[in-house]
């Protein structure tokens, strides 16, 4: 049986087609389930979740203003992947622009820092998807 997060966003978005050819194709993610007369679809990427519904003006969906892009306006979803080049290189073919170039960030986390490679790119619809190579943890310089 499937396993499904605890917390799992659902974005919705302009066109699920554009979205699922980034999320899957690009990203990694495999289609978990989908219902494509809702315009919906459940993804998964090791266990990273979430859920895209195309925006329906007609279907009651919860929304709570008018949508305008960029969707997702603060907030970034950070994903952890096994290595980024293979997305990136999967993203520049696909003729996806990074929003933040890759870069390695060391972040404290109360006495160690954690390290992560990482990179920022916007879905079709503007939603900021950062993913994240661990690089493992060190001892604090200075505090």
């Amino acid at each position: 049986m499937f396993h499904r997060n605890r917390l799992v966003p659902e974005l919705m978005v302009t066109h699920l087609e554009k979205s699922l050819a980034f999320w899957v194709a690009c990203l990694g993610f495999s289609i978990a389930y989908q219902r494509p007369e809702d315009g919906f679809a459940y993804l998964d990427l090791n266990g990273a979740q979430v859920m895209l519904e195309q925006v329906d003006p007609h279907a009651g969906q919860w929304l709570t203003a008018a949508l305008s892009k960029p969707f997702g306006r603060g907030i970034n979803l950070q994903i952890d992947v096994e290595a980024v080049a293979p997305v990136i290189h999967r993203l520049e073919q696909a003729g996806f622009a990074l929003f933040r170039a890759c870069k390695d960030t060391w972040y404290r986390a109360d006495n160690v820092e954690v390290g992560q490679r990482e990179f920022i790119v916007q879905d079709p619809d503007g939603y900021l998807i950062r993913l994240v190579e661990r690089l493992g943890e060190r001892q604090v310089s200075s505090i």
